[in-house]
């Protein structure tokens, strides 16, 4: 066995692009690597030709590293530029992948098979590729999930409830607006009234805060505008229940509806890291199945999803070894 290169392999994969729905060619190409450094790989058809990925040595491993295959559009290839490997996924998450990877491969050359892999699509857009590898978990005891965390474990991540408020009107000519109904006004008093909500609050996790990210509505400039709707991002602290009873005063003026919901989680951690709580969601509330969860990587994410994406390389290097320890750490528990 030969160590991996992890700026190679974290360039290789990053010159595929895999924009969530588009992760069949990278998937592939992976599998293929997998098999030639002689890992038993299973693919997990998630839809069309996206696959999930699971590398393992033992039958039953006790660990499994895992992260996600997919990206945030637009794709730009990789580059390098003195310590920073620039391009599309390089710290969400090709270069987790790639370190992940490294990591395995050195606990087995010291005789340890006890590590698997598992690599998911869509990530980015739903999670459904975790939705499906939560379906054929093993008796794994431990999942140490990697998104950029600056190489701090994770004590806890915020969830997402996803919602739809639609408002409806009647239409009118705009000369005669009072024979008409405006949802887009009834739409924009939802959407004021929400701003002086009290919404939960977790003394771990903080407050729940939340963007608006669309709004759509009328037909046109001179008709009183039939409909509207708008979709609204929480990141959560408690179960998604007590949101829901908070938002019950905006119906019914409108309706809210639930687009997608992700529970908040507490992480195991091990001694010897820095720990901290952190905003974003990632696929750990979806693979339940796996063990307990651990969420650590290397990278910001404030790096990630931006113009110019970017990790450090040193950072890339140093994370394979801190997996390693990570794993020995919860084997030798």
């Amino acid at each position: 066995m030969t160590a991996v290169d992890i700026v190679e392999l974290t360039r290789s994969l990053v010159d595929i692009d895999s924009t969530t729905g588009g992760e069949g060619a990278v998937g592939r190409w992976l599998a293929a690597y997998l098999r030639d450094l002689g890992y038993a790989v299973t693919e997990q058809t998630v839809d069309g030709t996206r696959i999930n990925l699971l590398a393992t040595v033992a039958q039953d491993p006790t660990i499994t590293f895992s992260t996600h295959i997919d990206c945030v559009p637009p794709f730009f290839p990789s580059r390098i530029d003195g310590d920073r490997l620039y391009g599309r996924g390089a710290c969400d998450a090709k270069g987790i992948l790639a370190a992940q990877v490294a990591a395995a491969e050195r606990l087995r050359r010291d005789g340890e098979p006890r590590v698997a892999l598992l690599f998911v699509v869509g990530e980015e857009r739903g999670s459904d590729g975790a939705r499906a590898a939560n379906t054929i978990a093993n008796r794994c005891r431990y999942l140490v999930n990697g998104e950029p965390t600056d190489s701090r474990l994770g004590l806890a991540t915020r969830g997402i409830l996803r919602i739809r408020i639609t408002a409806t009107g009647r239409a009118a000519h705009s000369c005669f607006p009072e024979r008409g109904v405006s949802a887009i006004d009834k739409l924009i008093d939802a959407l004021v009234a929400l701003r002086s909500i009290d919404l939960p609050a977790d003394p771990l996790l903080g407050r729940t805060h939340y963007s608006i990210g669309l709004i759509n509505g009328g037909v046109a400039p001179n008709v009183v505008s039939p409909s509207a709707d708008a979709e609204v991002m929480f990141r959560t602290v408690t179960d998604a229940a007590e949101l829901r009873r908070a938002l019950a005063p905006l119906e019914p003026g409108v309706t809210v509806t639930d687009v997608l919901e992700v529970p908040p989680v507490r992480l195991t951690t091990v001694p010897g890291y820095e720990a901290a709580v952190f905003p974003f969601t990632t696929d750990i509330p979806l693979l339940s199945a796996w063990g307990q969860p651990l969420l650590f990587g290397p990278g910001s994410i404030l790096d990630a999803h931006t113009a110019d994406e970017s990790v450090s390389i040193a950072e890339l290097h140093a994370a394979a070894d801190h997996y390693v320890a990570i794993a020995r750490g919860l084997l030798g528990s």
